[in-house]
């Protein structure tokens, strides 16, 4: 189905959804704590979904009581049963992922699945380092979805130690999770800083957990001889509790990405500010937009957030690279589409992650920014470009190839033109942000 989306400069204030990734993990924790939790403001896209799915056929009392609202009703850490059929993650990589080293941990045999777009994506990335630590997984030859976790009771004496070679929350994660069930200490070391939603979460909830320097300020210490680590000691119980989820920032960023190229001041209250989250700020203010953060507040998630405004400025183009890609990774393609109406080169190196998400993110994305007249150099681990100096683009028409963030990235894209734009494949953003057109229209944005 064809959206055509009318030139529009948004201004005003709104919400997000609840942090995707804080969502996720909130409910598998919740799953397995003592007594139930209350989840406030989750996300509520086809992602989390699937992961409160999961959870209720693993035998879990968790519902979806209003959009405001889910409820899980904890029973320790032996609650969790073997499901009748392979669990289906749909379209969610972090519930395929997570999932497999709670499952791991807790002796829980079954299968993964997914659909079509998961099904290709790699899970040999948590496979393999559950093998390492002493679990029994199997995915398919291609090291892709079904996967499946098998009879295993793995016996260290000294603890685990496992070294990534990615860059990975959703690796550290997964073997984070299947330490909650081992009697040794669990340490995970990363190549560099990613997203520490589940060590915050773990904490809220009760269980111990070091995180090294890092993780407060990864710009500070991204040059640090010492490694990212992170440690989960044994013994811990995790407890029920009411849960605040945070505003999404990657969902934030669209807005905000709209409000630095052509808006009269974009507000979202109740963010992320995470500093893990919000490297995506960094990268817009070296590129001269304009920003407030107020309302500070600390939730019972373990998460921070704030109101963040963003006002139209003019914009210089900047790298993304190093220690920056894994705490922006979901914020490229529309951090591209601003660099294209910026003055400079805008490059993005290190980054050949983006080729194994919902789409090959480089692809689309060069795709994208050459409707808008760019031309784009390729490389197989990110791009570059000379800016436009200005949102100069004509309307323009794109198909967004079914992957909700290049969707959104259209989006924000076509309401900077100077004519109406058609795109195809929007549908999407249901998976991460189904408000995401009435948040548009509320702040000024039109449709057909």
């Amino acid at each position: 189905m064809s959206l055509t989306v009318q030139p529009a400069s948004l201004a005003g204030s709104t919400r997000v959804p609840g942090d995707k990734s804080v969502t996720h993990r909130a409910v598998m924790f919740a799953a397995v704590a003592e007594g139930t939790s209350e989840i406030h403001y989750p996300g509520t896209g086809q992602d989390n979904l699937s992961t409160l799915s999961a959870m209720g056929q693993l035998g879990v009392e968790a519902t979806f009581d209003t959009p405001e609202h889910f409820t899980v009703v904890g029973r320790g850490p032996g609650a969790l049963r073997a499901p009748s059929s392979p669990i289906d993650c749909g379209n969610s990589g972090t519930t395929a992922r997570l999932l497999s080293g709670l499952l791991s941990g807790a002796q829980v045999l079954a299968t993964l699945t997914g659909d079509e777009s998961l099904s290709g994506r790699p899970m040999g990335r948590v496979a393999e380092p559950l093998r390492d630590i002493g679990y029994k997984v199997s995915t398919s030859d291609s090291g892709t979805l079904p996967l499946t976790i098998e009879d295993s009771r793995p016996t260290d004496t000294e603890g685990v130690r496992a070294v990534l070679r990615v860059a990975s929350a959703q690796v550290k994660s997964c073997i984070l999770l299947s330490g909650l069930y081992r009697d040794h200490t669990t340490e995970v070391v990363e190549p560099a800083v990613s997203r520490d939603h589940t060590e915050r979460l773990l904490r809220a909830m009760g269980a111990r957990v070091s995180s090294s320097r890092h993780y407060m300020n990864p710009a500070k210490h991204a040059g640090d001889p010492e490694a990212p680590m992170v440690r989960l000691y044994p013994g811990s119980t995790l407890r029920g509790r009411v849960l605040e989820v945070p505003g999404d920032p990657s969902s934030a960023a669209f807005l905000l990405a709209s409000g630095a190229i052509n808006g009269n001041g974009v507000a979202v209250e109740a963010m992320a500010i995470n500093p893990t989250r919000v490297r995506f700020l960094d990268v817009l203010e070296r590129m001269g937009a304009s920003f407030s953060i107020r309302a500070r507040r600390a939730l019972t998630s373990g998460e921070p957030s704030a109101t963040v405004t963003v006002t139209r400025s003019a914009l210089q183009t900047t790298e993304i690279r190093g220690f920056e890609v894994p705490l922006v990774i979901d914020e490229i393609p529309v951090l591209a589409v601003v660099g294209a109406a910026a003055t400079g080169r805008f490059v993005v190196r290190d980054a050949k992650e983006l080729r194994v998400k919902e789409s090959d993110r480089i692809a689309t994305t060069i795709g994208l920014l050459n409707a808008l007249g760019v031309t784009v150099e390729e490389h197989e681990d990110g791009f570059e470009f000379e800016g436009l100096g200005s949102a100069c683009w004509e309307g323009f028409e794109f198909d967004c190839g079914d992957d909700h963030r290049i969707a959104m990235a259209a989006i924000v894209a076509a309401l900077a033109a100077s004519d109406p734009s058609s795109l195809l494949g929007t549908e999407c953003v249901a998976v991460s942000f189904p408000e995401f057109g009435e948040t548009v229209e509320k702040l000024g944005g039109s449709f057909k």
